[in-house]
C-alpha cells in the first residue's frame, strides 16, 4: 500500500511536466501505448493476455470507464475552468459513495474516518479551493469523472482474473476511446526531454507497476479501504512538490495532511 500510495502521488508531477510539452490527448496516447507494449509480452509470458470468452466485453467496458473514461473526463473537467483542489476534493467522494453502494452494514467508524480525511483534503487544497469557479458544464464532467472512478472500481472488484490478464485489454479499449476522440481535440506534441521523461514515468511507473498493484489490492483487499488510500496521495503530491518545486507547505495543509492520516487510521480500525 505504501509503495502504491508513493507512486501514485508522483504522478501529478510527471503529468505537469508532460503537458507542458504536449496536449492532454497525446500524452495520454503515448502513456498508454508505452504501457501495452510493456504489458503484453510481460502477459504473454504466464497467461493468455486476453480474459476467456464471455468476459472480453465485460472487462472492455469496466476499463474503458475506470481507465479511459476516468482520464478523458479528468483532464476535460480541468480545461473547463475547475481547478485541481476543487476536483481532488469532489473525487474524494468516491470512498464514501463506495462504501453506500457496496457496503450493507455500515460502520460509524468508517463513516468518521472518511468524513476526516475528506475535511483534511479540503484543508490541503483550501488555496486551490477558495480560488476555484463553479462553470456549469465544468461540475458536470467533475462529476462523470467520480461516476467514472467509482463505478469502474466497483466493476473491477468484480472480475475475478489476474491483473496482467485484464490489463492490456483495458488499456486497449482506453486506447480506442482516445483515438476516437482526436478529430475533436488537439493532439500536438514537442519532443523535449521533459515529455520523454514523463511519458516514461507515467507509462511504466504509473500505468504498469502502480496499475498493477491496485488491481491486486482491489481484488484482494476491502474495496472501501483501497479507494481511501487516494486521500493519502495528495501528501505525496505535496511533499513532492516542496522538495522537487520547492513550493512551500502552507499549516493548514499540514494540520490537513494530520486529519488525512488519522480519517485513514479510522477507516482500516479493527475492533
Amino acid at each position: 500500500m505504501a509503495l502504491f500510495v508513493l507512486l501514485w502521488g508522483s504522478a501529478p508531477i510527471f503529468t505537469r511536466w508532460g503537458l507542458d510539452h504536449g496536449s492532454p490527448l497525446a500524452l495520454l496516447i503515448l502513456r498508454f501505448l508505452l504501457a501495452l507494449a510493456v504489458l503484453l509480452p510481460l502477459a504473454a509470458q504466464r497467461e493468455a493476455w486476453l480474459p476467456p470468452r464471455g468476459q472480453r466485453l465485460r472487462v472492455a467496458g469496466v476499463g474503458t470507464l475506470l481507465i479511459g473514461g476516468y482520464s478523458v473526463c479528468y483532464f476535460e473537467t480541468l480545461d473547463h475552468a475547475i481547478t485541481p483542489g476543487l476536483l481532488a476534493t469532489l473525487l474524494g467522494i468516491q470512498p464514501l459513495l463506495t462504501l453506500l453502494l457496496t457496503e450493507r452494514r455500515i460502520s460509524g467508524w468508517r463513516i468518521a474516518g472518511l468524513l476526516l480525511a475528506l475535511c483534511g483534503l479540503a484543508l490541503v487544497v483550501l488555496q486551490s479551493l477558495l480560488a476555484a469557479q463553479f462553470p456549469a458544464l465544468g461540475i458536470l464532467l467533475a462529476l462523470a469523472t467520480l461516476a467514472c472512478m467509482t463505478l469502474g472500481a466497483i466493476g473491477q472488484k468484480s472480475i475475478a482474473l489476474p491483473p496482467r490478464q485484464v490489463l492490456p485489454l483495458q488499456y486497449l479499449a482506453s486506447l480506442a476511446l482516445f483515438l476516437l476522440l482526436t478529430p475533436w481535440r488537439p493532439v500536438s506534441v514537442s519532443w523535449q526531454p521533459g515529455l520523454i521523461v514523463a511519458v516514461v514515468w507515467l507509462g511504466l511507473v504509473i500505468s504498469v507497476l502502480a496499475q498493477l498493484l491496485l488491481y491486486r489490492m482491489i481484488r484482494q483487499g476491502n474495496l472501501v479501504n483501497v479507494t481511501s488510500l487516494f486521500y493519502l496521495v495528495p501528501i505525496v503530491t505535496a511533499l513532492l512538490d516542496y522538495l522537487l518545486l520547492g513550493n512551500a507547505l502552507s499549516p493548514l495543509a499540514i494540520l490537513g495532511m494530520g486529519a488525512i492520516l488519522g480519517g485513514v487510521a479510522l477507516v482500516f480500525r479493527t475492533r
